[in-house]
């Protein structure tokens, strides 16, 4: 069990996220030069937040992903830098120099739930630990 959690230097986790997010207006706009550097800019990002995409997928309206997040960082502001931070290279990428207000790719929402453990796994690990414990 203990290949499934990392470590940080107080805590052992293991917080894995599926996200969807989209672009304004559900736009069509994941395509072509965009789409494969996307690619490199998420895993990138991702790392600067000590965090691990392990599996993804870019459609031609909307991310798929499910990603590692240490728990010493919230969910909200990750995928706020992700966000924010890939816009601005998909601006330079079309040729924009500056940021300028209003200009934002992706739309403001997202969607997000946890990937668990199965239900059978935690109660079985539960009766493991009865059996060297008190169990309740």
């Amino acid at each position: 069990m203990s290949n499934l959690y990392q470590s940080l230097s107080h805590s052992k986790w293991n917080c894995k996220y599926h996200l969807i997010f989209v672009p304004k207006r559900r736009k069509s706009a994941i395509y072509g030069k965009i789409r494969q550097e996307l690619r490199k800019i998420f895993h990138e990002l991702a790392k600067q937040k000590e965090s691990k995409i392990t599996e993804g997928k870019l459609s031609p309206d909307h991310v798929h992903m499910c990603i590692e997040i240490p728990p010493k960082y919230a969910v909200a502001s990750v995928i706020g830098f992700l966000k924010g931070k890939s816009a601005i290279a998909i601006a330079r990428m079309q040729g924009k120099d500056r940021n300028y207000t209003g200009a934002h790719f992706w739309a403001r929402g997202y969607a997000v739930s946890t990937v668990g453990f199965d239900e059978e796994i935690i109660k079985k690990y539960i009766k493991e630990q009865g059996e060297q414990e008190d169990s309740f």
